[in-house]
């Protein structure tokens, strides 16, 4: 009778999690001015309308018309804040980009840059580390960013 040697250590028989964390973003394409909202749970129609409110918000002063440019995830098109946008849409429009085409989103080039420069390469023993670089980087392009204004421009 064959008998299975005793386990001492149960974590071993399991794969580590991956721990994760996502951010929203948004770059103002005419002078490069950065918004984030960290989100540490899954995204969602609530989280995303978290983050609709606040860039409505934060963009009010300027009293221009804001158009947001989004990929075509589900939660961007959710019921819950529907109304709301719908309320909303003469001053802060949704436009949404065609499937499969992330290339043409601007905020996508701000994520690859993102990794380039704060992740590539680098060893991480917890998530918290992960998100301090991330954020130290993303707080220096908070303020009308060159950088990102030159990344993101259309022309």
């Amino acid at each position: 009778m064959w008998v299975a040697p005793e386990i001492k250590d149960p974590i071993l028989m399991h794969a580590p999690t991956r721990l994760h964390v996502g951010y929203f973003g948004a770059v103002r394409l005419r002078d490069g001015k950065f918004l984030y909202l960290r989100e540490e749970d899954k995204f969602r129609a609530e989280s995303f309308w978290d983050f609709l409110r606040l860039l409505k918000l934060r963009s009010e002063r300027s009293a221009r018309k804001v158009v947001v440019i989004s990929d075509n995830a589900k939660y961007h098109h959710a019921r819950l804040h529907k109304q709301w946008r719908a309320e909303h849409e003469a001053a802060f429009r949704l436009h949404y980009l065609p499937p499969y085409s992330p290339e043409l989103n601007p905020i996508e080039r701000v994520w690859k840059l993102t990794r380039r420069l704060c992740l590539h390469n680098a060893y991480f023993e917890t998530l918290d580390q992960v998100v301090d670089t991330v954020e130290s980087q993303f707080n220096q392009w908070l303020q009308n960013s060159p950088v990102l204004h030159k990344l993101c421009a259309i022309a």
